[in-house]
């Protein structure tokens, strides 16, 4: 079990956020955090600290005026710290190669897959096919919905109707090199884990994960740790002090690298 660190990007800035509260219109979401550094200076920080797997994620869509702006910040994070960062938010077979040339050493994609509402095959065979199952992370960002947690794509904002179950991450892990997993529900609040999920991911062997949202205590890195078998790689933002929160960014990086 180790820290994965994070590098969140919303119209050009480094910035922690409110999962659940982003949205297209008017590029809108509520900020926890805004960095005066930039993506490149967190990555040359979290290569310096030794931390490995960190994941960059573009939070603005292809169609937002701020796109570019969001793109070319996580191009020169990448670029910092080549072959540690993994980077999400938009990706598709057309475009990953040139975010993986840019230095990304995997790919994290959630819509492109997950279009429709539904798995779609054929755009995960493309994706492997263009970078590689070695490459790949599939990005299983999920809401809780009538007693389940259903994937939710396009920046969190659609459900779909695919379960994230035992089952469905053992038969994804075939054509991927690990997965996220982002309780949105709990993303950015600062509330505590998602017991029920990290229960339920515990319980899958022989798949590798990340976990992100709610951590916000030591407490809570350890419910983890108990819930999943040691076996869960997690992710904090909004609650290291790193992002204005409580949590010391250089003991957690120390102790779980």
């Amino acid at each position: 079990m180790k820290f994965r660190p994070c590098i969140d990007i919303h119209n050009g800035k480094v910035k922690q956020i409110v999962g659940g509260s982003l949205t297209d219109r008017q590029d809108y979401a509520q900020e926890n955090f805004v960095s005066e550094m930039s993506a490149a200076d967190y990555a040359r920080l979290y290569r310096s600290d030794g931390l490995t797997g960190g994941h960059v994620i573009l939070l603005n869509g292809a169609g937002s005026p701020y796109y570019e702006a969001t793109k070319q910040q996580a191009l020169t994070g990448l670029a910092a710290a080549p072959g540690t960062l993994q980077v999400g938010g938009g990706i598709n077979d057309s475009n990953a190669l040139e975010f993986l040339d840019a230095g990304a050493s995997h790919v994290i994609v959630t819509s492109y897959v997950f279009s429709d509402g539904i798995l779609k095959e054929d755009n995960l065979a493309k994706l492997v096919q263009s970078v590689g199952k070695e490459r790949l992370v599939l990005d299983l960002s999920c809401r809780k919905r009538a007693g389940a947690y259903y994937i939710v794509t396009n920046r969190w904002q659609c459900f779909t109707e695919e379960k994230v179950t035992p089952e469905l991450m053992e038969r994804l892990s075939e054509s991927c090199d690990e997965f996220l997993i982002h309780a949105v529900d709990v993303e950015g609040m600062q509330n505590g884990v998602e017991e029920e999920l990290l229960a339920m991911l515990g319980g899958v062997e022989r798949v590798a994960m990340t976990y992100a949202g709610g951590i916000r205590s030591r407490k809570d890195i350890e419910k983890l740790a108990k819930l999943g078998n040691n076996r869960i790689d997690f992710t904090i933002g909004s609650a290291l002090d790193l992002f204005g929160g409580k949590l010391p960014y250089a003991e957690i990086a120390k102790e779980y690298r």
